[in-house]
């Protein structure tokens, strides 16, 4: 089975909630992790938005030291460096903040913004404060399996 990522307040290619924009309460969306390979050590998470006019996009949450069986995340993840259930560490954002920046697009055509998931098979030897770029770098060869959840906004 290949693994997945889900969320219950939005599928794959639809629009993002309100709730979870700078439009509406700006909260984290609950998302579900599904077929993770059996060898995997840890889990990693990066929301980008590569429609975002800054190359590279624009990085709106960096995740890393979930353990292989957290299952998924919850609506409204605090934004702390560290959060103790379920067990994960924050990134920096394109923000240079801990957490979640919610979808906030100029007028124009929708952004996407992909929720990717890496099954890692190896410990990630990164402290705070990791960017996008940094902890892609880290995983380097580690990565077991990636799954990808796009949603869009647009106003």
């Amino acid at each position: 089975m290949a693994m997945r990522i889900t969320s219950s307040a939005f599928g794959d290619g639809e629009t993002i909630p309100t709730k979870y924009t700078a439009d509406g309460a700006g909260v984290s969306p609950p998302l579900e992790f599904a077929g993770v390979p059996p060898d995997t050590v840890g889990l990693a998470l990066i929301c980008n938005d590569p429609d975002a006019p800054r190359a590279g996009g624009f990085t709106h949450w960096v995740v890393y030291g979930m353990w292989p069986d957290t299952g998924g995340l919850p609506e409204g993840v605090p934004t702390a460096p560290t959060v103790a259930q379920p067990t994960l560490v924050q990134g920096l954002n394109s923000r240079g903040e801990y957490g979640y920046v919610p979808p906030s697009p100029p007028p124009g055509k929708p952004h996407r913004y992909q929720f990717r998931l890496y099954a890692l098979a190896a410990p990630l030897d990164l402290g705070h404060s990791a960017t996008q770029a940094e902890l892609e770098a880290a995983m380097g060869d580690m990565i077991l399996a990636q799954a990808l959840l796009e949603g869009r906004y647009g106003r």
